[in-house]
């Protein structure tokens, strides 16, 4: 029987998982704004950039070759845990024995248990700060990485909210 108004019909359209991800897929909406942006990261298979196979001296020049070892996404690279991971942008001087400057942008995974020696975001009496954690004999300090402030002795009074540990900084050179 032949469908003469429309519809399905027998072998027509395309065939399933036959686009370049060779799978099946499913219409989905978006603004007209973002169409390009989501056509470049679905055919890039994320926001990827190339990474090259020669290491780069940090003393002494070395010819560099360019040969590419792979491509790396930087949301792998950096987030271990997408759910309860956020980014926070620094202001202060108080960790920069740390590596961690004013404008570095901080990666922070609440997933991570905030253990002893571990650089935390912690909120003490409603004021937000990046310190290195400290646990001694039931005592709670967070230490400042530049010698120019003094330690964060927490004591019963204070409330402490630990938002995560910090994984990875970002900064510019």
């Amino acid at each position: 029987m032949s469908n003469k108004h429309g519809g399905s019909r027998i072998n027509s359209g395309r065939k399933k998982g036959s686009n370049i991800y060779q799978e099946s897929t499913k219409p989905i909406r978006i603004p007209i704004s973002m169409v390009n942006k989501v056509k470049n990261y679905a055919l890039h298979k994320g926001f990827q950039i190339p990474l090259y196979s020669n290491k780069i001296q940090a003393g002494f020049p070395s010819p560099a070759d360019d040969h590419i070892e792979d491509h790396i996404d930087f949301n792998e690279l950096l987030v271990q845990h997408p759910a309860s991971t956020f980014a926070v942008r620094v202001t202060g001087e108080s960790m920069i024995d740390a590596g961690i400057f004013p404008g570095d942008i901080l990666i922070v995974d609440k997933s991570i248990e905030p253990k002893h020696g571990r650089v935390v975001v912690a909120v003490v009496d409603g004021e937000l700060t990046v310190k290195r954690l400290h646990k001694k004999n039931g005592n709670i300090i967070l230490i400042a990485e530049n010698k120019r402030f003094d330690p964060i002795i927490i004591k019963r009074e204070n409330e402490l909210i630990i938002w995560g540990v910090v994984t990875n900084v970002i900064h510019q050179v």
